[in-house]
């Protein structure tokens, strides 16, 4: 008769499958934490490198007024709202901020006598710096993107990404956008707005 091997008992089944279900928990967890470690090391070890950025001439200084504000269109077709906003001739009498409102993409314009941006739209409104105070936009905490401006003698700059687009073209001013203006109206059914130089008519 051969000698039968004793049968492990139901409980030390579930031991052993305990013991090794927590170990393999464990080992997956120290992989986890090292991983995400090893993420932020790698993180700081080699930072994301600066997106490239030129200077683009945007105008003469005695063009503005205190109050008085431009449309500038980047070559890759941003619009930005360049507002003189004081009169001391440091960079800082300008802000640029961008024309497309965050809520649903109408335009926003500068109002100088109110010393404020407005998106018709909605009745968005946004201060002087930019930040959403009034209508969706400032429910929602939303700001317009701002953009760093520089000054050489009586010469005004924008910084903006360079690009394949910045290589072919110059960035300019223009009177206005076509399109998304009027109060009210849905952006969501309009079609794309087509800038309009100075001096041409819609």
């Amino acid at each position: 008769m051969s000698e039968q091997e004793p049968k492990p008992a139901a409980g030390q089944e579930r031991r052993g499958f305990l013991d090794l279900s927590s170990r393999l928990t464990m080992l997956l967890g120290l992989a986890g934490a090292y991983g995400g470690f090893a993420a932020i090391a790698a993180r700081f070890l080699y930072p994301a490198k600066p997106r490239d950025t030129r200077w683009t001439f945007v105008a003469e200084i005695d063009r503005f007024k205190a109050g008085d504000s431009v449309i500038f269109q980047g070559p890759s077709g941003e619009t930005i709202n360049i507002a003189r906003q004081r009169e001391s001739g440091e960079v800082d009498d300008f802000i640029a901020l961008s024309s497309t409102c965050p809520h649903l993409g109408c335009q926003v314009f500068w109002e100088g006598d109110k010393s404020r941006f407005f998106c018709p739209c909605h009745n968005g409104i946004f201060d002087a710096s930019g930040k959403g105070v009034g209508g969706p936009p400032g429910d929602s905490g939303q700001s317009l993107p701002r953009y760093q401006l520089k000054l050489e003698g009586a010469l005004l700059f924008i910084e903006l990404p360079a690009g394949d687009a910045m290589a072919r073209g110059k960035g300019r001013v223009i009177d206005r956008v076509e399109g998304i203006h009027a109060a009210g109206h849905d952006p969501c059914l309009a079609k794309a707005p087509n800038p309009v130089r100075d001096g041409e008519r819609a």
